[in-house]
This record gives C-alpha cells, sequence and structure tokens, in this order.
C-alpha cells in the first residue's frame, strides 16, 4: 500500500469512526435492505468529514486511488465506500486504462445501486472516454452475467450528452430490452431519459421502434 494511501486511511478511519451515530445506522442500513452496515452518517456530514480526512495532502496518484478505494472496500461500514467513490470522482483524469480493472472489482464486489451508479458514471464513463479502446471492454460488459457490469455498460454514458455514442447506447438497450433484473429495466430507461435531454426526438423514435419492458419505457418518457 503506498504511504499515501496508508495515511488517507488511517484518517478516514479515526475521523469516519469518531462521527458514527448509532441512532441513525439503523434507517440508513435499512434503505439498502440492510445489505451492508452503516456508521450512520448522513450526506451532508459525511462530505465535510471527507474534507478533514484529505486536508493538506498531496493530490493521489493511479495507485494511491487504487490502495484507498480497495481498502475502503475491505471496510464494512458503507460510508467508506462513499468516500471512495467521492474520491475516484474528483481524480478519475488521473487514471490510466488499465484502471479499468480495479473499476470492475469495485463494481462486482459489494455491489448495489449506490455504488455502482457512481462508478459507471464517474469512473467507468470518463476511463472510457479518455481511453477509447475501452469501449471493447463496455461490448463485453453488456453482454456479462454479472447483472451489474451490464447496469454500468448501460450508464457509463450517462453524463456524455453531445459527445454520447449514440449508436451503442441504443444497440445496448435492445441487447437488454428482455432483461429479468429491475436493475437492469431501470438502467436502460435511464439512459434513455438522460439522453432524451440531448435529443429528445431521436430518444422517442427508438422507444416507438423497440419493444422494451414497461418500467425502461416509462422512465425513459418520463420527461417527454
Amino acid at each position: 500500500m503506498t504511504p499515501l494511501a496508508t495515511e488517507v486511511l488511517g484518517r478516514l478511519t479515526r475521523v469516519f469512526g469518531g462521527a458514527r451515530d448509532p441512532e441513525r445506522a439503523p434507517a440508513m442500513a435499512a434503505y439498502m435492505r440492510d445489505k451492508f452496515p452503516f456508521l450512520g452518517i448522513q450526506s451532508p456530514a459525511q462530505r465535510v468529514l471527507a474534507r478533514q480526512v484529505l486536508a493538506g495532502l498531496d493530490r493521489p496518484a493511479e495507485d494511491d486511488l487504487r490502495d484507498v478505494a480497495e481498502g475502503c472496500w475491505a471496510l464494512p461500514e458503507r460510508e467508506y465506500q462513499y468516500f471512495a467513490c467521492g474520491l475516484l470522482r474528483r481524480h478519475a483524469r488521473v487514471c490510466s486504462a488499465g484502471f479499468l480493472e480495479t473499476a470492475r472489482f469495485l463494481v462486482v464486489t459489494k455491489p448495489w445501486w449506490d455504488t455502482v451508479d457512481a462508478l459507471a458514471a464517474h469512473l467507468v464513463g470518463p476511463l472510457v472516454s479518455a481511453h477509447p479502446a475501452l469501449v471493447s471492454t463496455m461490448d463485453a460488459w453488456i453482454d456479462d452475467e454479472d447483472m451489474w457490469l451490464v447496469r454500468t455498460a448501460i450508464l457509463h454514458q450517462l453524463r456524455y450528452k453531445e459527445q454520447t455514442d449514440v449508436a451503442r447506447l441504443f444497440r445496448y438497450c435492445t441487447r437488454q430490452a428482455g432483461h429479468p433484473d429491475f436493475f437492469v429495466r431501470k438502467a436502460i430507461g435511464w439512459a434513455l431519459r438522460e439522453y432524451a435531454k440531448t435529443d429528445p426526438a431521436a430518444v422517442r423514435a427508438y422507444v416507438a421502434a423497440h419493444r422494451l419492458a414497461p418500467l425502461s419505457t416509462r422512465e425513459a418518457l418520463k420527461n417527454l
């Protein structure tokens, strides 16, 4: 583990651990269907505490980010994974194409929509944009047996706006239109709804021409 990662994780466990709120923790865990334990720190406080953890430290390099993220994923409480997602979002630009392997590990380990969506839009998306050869990995993920990799492939262009590869977006949605899982069907609708902010006519035409799940259709057309 890099020296910077060791320092960050040490500070993190002290600062976040010291802010633990056992009264709030059960409700936060219940909101996530009790899949993960929580410290009980609400989002605004998490952001304040995260700034305290990072105050005065050097900007992380790729190896630092990998070690911090994997260290946070090894800790039980969900707030630590949220901290890692926030750090990766801020520094995604320093990561090479090889960091996608770390992103994959984070997506499939302790997966739920809260971390997967953050990683898809704010880590995987920027990585693919910066390293176009990674598109081939998205083409593989869309057919993966792991539904969270499928969801990530669908959502990775969520913030691309005019830079969206529209043919690829529509192809991914068509490819998984019959997927049995709620989270994939929801992702299809969300991705289409987001792109509709850029080109509503294209989304209307796509939805009219393709047989999507009712959930996907409702989500795609929600604001049209």
